[in-house]
């Protein structure tokens, strides 16, 4: 009897060690698994270099062709790909600046309204090629910079810029930068678009610092 006793015990004590090894084993293995996903966690989180984003950019966007979903300024339109959280991706035009349309970081600008409904008319809906520059892809508050060719192969850069809806912007050198400029000066002389009847108090801030001998009305 006190053999079959001393059997059952073992045979217990058996059981229970396998029972706390399975257990230990399985605690080891959450704590693992939870290590991996925080390092994992950590290493999605960490920013990407400046270098890092412009080689993820030029893959992802250049020389692509997406589609306008939304025109937010004369100067500025969502393509359809996610960018981070965002389901699509935000881009400002390289080298141009339009009149703001809209009252959410400043005041609407003459002729701002106007800017915005041309863009909409060329590129909304409709499916552009974007061009990146090397040295810089995105801008101030992350929007990707870049140049717009439109289905029929003008640039819309160029287009809003001739047609005197934008402002060739000198504040940030680009490589068209020249090429711009003497499309604003044709623009200015010919009074097409804004140059019609802009006053100098209408133009854009950045423009009156920088060009104070801008002649207008």
């Amino acid at each position: 009897m006190s053999r079959k006793v001393n059997n059952v015990t073992y045979a217990m004590s058996r059981h229970r060690k396998a029972g706390i090894i399975t257990l230990c084993l399985s605690v080891v293995a959450v704590f693992v698994w939870l290590d991996n996903s925080s390092l994992k966690a950590r290493r999605q989180k960490r920013p990407k270099s400046e270098k890092e984003t412009k080689t993820s950019d030029f893959e992802t966007y250049h020389k692509k062709t997406f589609t306008v979903v939304k025109v937010v300024d004369g100067d500025t339109i969502d393509i359809d790909i996610g960018d981070a959280e965002k389901n699509f991706t935000r881009v400002r035009l390289w080298g141009i600046d339009a009149p703001e349309s809209t009252s959410r970081y400043s005041n609407v600008m003459y002729f701002g309204p106007e800017a915005a409904e041309f863009t909409a008319k060329l590129a909304l809906g409709r499916q552009v090629t974007i061009y990146l520059q090397e040295h810089n892809t995105r801008g101030k508050y992350g929007r990707l910079l870049a140049y717009v060719q439109l289905p029929d192969g003008r640039f819309l850069n160029e287009v809003l810029v001739s047609g005197g809806f934008a402002y060739a912007d000198p504040r940030f050198r680009h490589s068209l930068y020249q090429k711009y400029k003497q499309l604003e000066s044709s623009a200015r002389r010919q009074k097409k678009g804004l140059w019609e009847k802009v006053t100098r108090e209408q133009l854009p801030e950045w423009l009156q610092r920088i060009r104070p001998n801008l002649l207008v009305r």
